[in-house]
């Protein structure tokens, strides 16, 4: 049977067709979001970003395919599917949004869009090489990280980040633009929570971008029609609000020109993005997300392993450190991941085609420029129903996947990276009105609590994950344990990397350096010091406790 293992089967099809509009949705976000966000032209995001992007995807479909046809070989099977991979969603956003949105707020009034544009993305590739190389490392020491970080913390601070960056952020653009948004987003989360198959077996992410797609043109050719001069003027605005994000015809006649667009070597922007100041405050982001890629792709590994399909941990997790160092060193900032689903692509019936097909059509389309095509045709809105599927799950898993009792340890996460997404939607409030600026912030009513919002922001995913971890050691009554993560946060906060700010500049990015974060680092010395007190009078829960689904109840 293994001598008569086909290279591709029919149901690859089905898998490609799923995996390929998933990849999609993450090279539209990267484009609307790299140019809303960080001050990136189209033009760059084309010609620099999404080739490194698609090379970076097309080297580990390419291995994970090959991974497993050598082991349906070695082990004479004809059933095993290749894992599944692509660009990782949450470090879109948390880069985007965490270290070169940041960058280029902060230097473009100094070097203008363009240039701070070009600081951002350099800082980005040095966040993204940051990024491969804990998923690299990491691969030999994933089990440890793993054994002495609660999953309750790791899960906790993804979970906060898909809330308030990924869901909340979308469902306001879903209901921003009802008439575009609201049916596909509707249609996916019909399949993808009840598990119904759509008619044909077609895959609703893809229904929903038809659909989405279908139904802003005809708008926009509906308003070009003699009717639409009859309806009111407030019908009138409303349907202009709904197609306000559509490119126009230059714009649609340009995307459609095709341009080579070869990956680039980027090694003198990285160089030039190791050496920003600034980097060393994106530790509180880049460390996380790294560990997150790290443990997240582990725990595929796993998944897969109970769907029937063992891989090699080691080379399975280091591949997928060098497809982000690739990316890095090839122009995209944006690190790769072994996805979630690899049970959902084998009950499709793929196998190892999908993978190949997949990283070879996305590579085509970024390499030919014909990505600019896809951006310029499909609307957002026709993909905003997947990305807040999978703020959904994201958000799910960090309570399902964790002990009952642990729940609350999780919300505790949360805390932090609401406060981070409320303090980024009040910025963008004030910057809209022409008022970002210390001397505004400093006057701001009390009752706005500037200051907490910006405490809870500075380095939010080391204090989710502090947090948690914290949670966790009281819920379980280790506290020496609690102390030591209290003892961590107290030295983070001291140095800058997280809480700290200035209350005379409340502008300012970031705020580093000996002492700087006094304030917090004495009252968190002081928990570990009354939990270390504590410790010989906590008796940690036994393991009778613990399978019983033991709840704190406060008493």
């Amino acid at each position: 049977m293994a001598a008569r293992y086909p290279w591709f089967v029919k149901r690859d099809l089905d898998g490609f067709f799923g995996l390929f509009v998933d990849n999609i949705v993450q090279l539209l976000v990267i484009t609307e979001l790299g140019v809303a966000i960080a001050g990136l032209s189209r033009a760059f995001v084309y010609a620099r970003i999404l080739p490194g992007a698609a090379l970076s995807i097309l080297v580990g479909n390419l291995y994970y395919s090959w991974q497993a046809r050598r082991i349906a070989l070695r082990e004479g099977r004809d059933d095993i599917t290749a894992l599944p991979y692509g660009i990782n969603t949450p470090s879109v956003f948390a880069y985007l949004f965490f270290v070169m949105g940041p960058i280029f707020s902060h230097h473009k009034a100094q070097l203008g869009a363009d240039g701070a544009a070009l600081l951002a993305w350099q800082a980005g590739l040095a966040a993204c090489l940051g990024s491969g190389l804990i998923e690299f490392f990491g691969a030999f020491a994933a089990n440890t990280v793993r054994r002495i970080t609660p999953r309750a913390a790791l899960l906790g601070a993804l979970a906060g980040i898909a809330i308030g960056f990924i869901s909340m952020d979308f469902t306001l653009q879903v209901f921003e633009r009802p008439l575009l948004a609201l049916l596909p987003a509707g249609i996916i989360l019909i399949q993808y929570f009840s598990g119904v198959r759509l008619p044909l077996g077609l895959p609703a992410g893809l229904v929903a971008l038809l659909v989405g797609t279908v139904l802003a043109w005809t708008l926009k050719a509906f308003t070009l029609t003699p009717l639409f001069a009859h309806l009111g003027a407030g019908v009138q605005s409303e349907i202009g609000l709904e197609l306000a994000t559509l490119p126009s015809a230059e714009a649609i006649k340009a995307a459609l020109q095709p341009a080579m667009h070869l990956p680039i070597p980027s090694m003198r922007a990285l160089m030039l993005g190791l050496t920003q100041p600034e980097i060393l405050g994106m530790m509180g982001v880049i460390v996380p997300m790294g560990l997150f890629n790290v443990i997240g792709s582990l725990q595929n590994i796993e998944s897969a392993e109970a769907a029937g399909d063992r891989f090699p941990t080691a080379p399975s997790l280091a591949v997928n450190g060098i497809g982000s160092i690739a990316a890095a060193c090839f122009g995209s900032c944006f690190p790769t991941t072994i996805y979630i689903g690899h049970a959902g692509w084998k009950r499709l019936g793929a196998r190892t085609g999908y993978s190949v097909i997949n990283g070879v059509v996305i590579s085509l389309l970024c390499f030919s420029g014909l990505i600019s095509a896809f951006s310029a045709l499909i609307p957002m809105q026709a993909v905003i129903g997947i990305l807040i599927w999978i703020a959904v799950i994201i958000g799910a898993q960090a309570f399902q996947a964790v002990p009952r009792r642990h729940a609350l340890a999780v919300v505790l996460g949360l805390f932090p990276a609401l406060a981070s997404w409320g303090l980024l939607t009040f910025q963008r409030g004030l910057q809209s009105a022409g008022m970002l600026d210390p001397g505004v912030l400093s006057q701001m009513n009390p009752a706005a609590h500037v200051g907490g919002m910006i405490g809870l922001d500075r380095g939010f995913i080391l204090t989710s994950m502090g947090w948690a971890a914290m949670g966790v050691a009281f819920i379980d009554r280790r506290f020496r344990v609690g102390a030591g993560w209290a003892l961590t946060l107290a030295a983070l906060s001291f140095f800058g990397i997280v809480h700290a700010w200035n209350p005379g500049n409340l502008g300012e990015s970031f705020t580093l350096g000996f002492g700087v974060g006094w304030r917090y680092a004495v009252p968190y010395l002081g928990l570990a010091i009354i939990l270390m007190l504590l410790a010989p009078r906590a008796k940690p829960l036994t393991d009778v406790e613990a399978s019983d689904g033991y709840i704190p109840d406060g008493h």
